[in-house]
């Protein structure tokens, strides 16, 4: 881990209010939202609707940036699916997903970023599963905003999951416990992971 790098939050808007959403930003500082939701709608809660959203944020000085096509869970490249359900490792190794994680790394140098989407716990958002994990493997710091306010950084959720799926082990071979990391984010990925049928009709609907 490189601890010179500016860290990249995330975060997810749940069923917060707009109020309370907002002072979680600005309890951590946040300068920018990166919105990574391929679509940037909630039906349950309209207030995090892209464009009320932006409007609220800038109101608060606070930036928006919607970078859902670049890392979205849900990818127009049907390269990047195996029987109708993305797959994450596909997903990061196209030069769409590469291209916005080198931008949230660019632009965590003049903002504190946020990468938002919907999910209240990370470990069941592609935002840590794909996203932070790949900006970690980058060296890049992230810490995750829990809905209490609490940061939780990208190695605690990881070890959480490894908890959470039995995963966990007392041997010190750090490449037996990288297989093992690899086993959990694929297990969660399962999960978790955009499905949708072959004629594209959705029958998930996980951001």
């Amino acid at each position: 881990m490189n601890e010179g790098r500016p860290s990249i939050l995330t975060i997810g808007h749940s069923t917060h209010s707009l109020e309370a959403f907002v002072n979680l930003l600005r309890s951590h500082s946040v300068g920018a939202v990166a919105d990574v939701r391929s679509t940037p709608y909630s039906g349950y809660s309209p207030h995090f609707n892209r464009e009320s959203l932006r409007s609220t944020l800038r109101q608060h000085q606070i930036r928006y940036v919607f970078l859902g096509r670049e890392l979205g869970a849900r990818s127009d490249d049907p390269a990047c699916y195996e029987n109708g359900r993305v797959r994450y490792k596909r997903l990061a190794q196209t030069e769409l997903f590469r291209r916005g994680i080198e931008r949230v790394e660019s632009g965590s140098n003049a903002y504190r970023i946020a990468l938002m989407c919907a999910e209240k716990d990370p470990l069941d958002c592609h935002r840590s599963i794909l996203v932070a994990q790949a900006l970690y493997r980058n060296g890049t710091p992230v810490q995750h905003i829990l809905p209490d306010g609490r940061l939780e950084d990208h190695e605690s959720s990881i070890t959480r999951l490894l908890d959470s799926l039995g995963f966990r082990t007392d041997n010190t071979f750090p490449q037996m416990q990288a297989d093992l990391v690899e086993q959990a984010l694929e297990t969660q990925e399962r999960k978790i992971a955009f499905v949708a049928k072959q004629d594209d009709e959705t029958v998930e609907t996980r951001p």
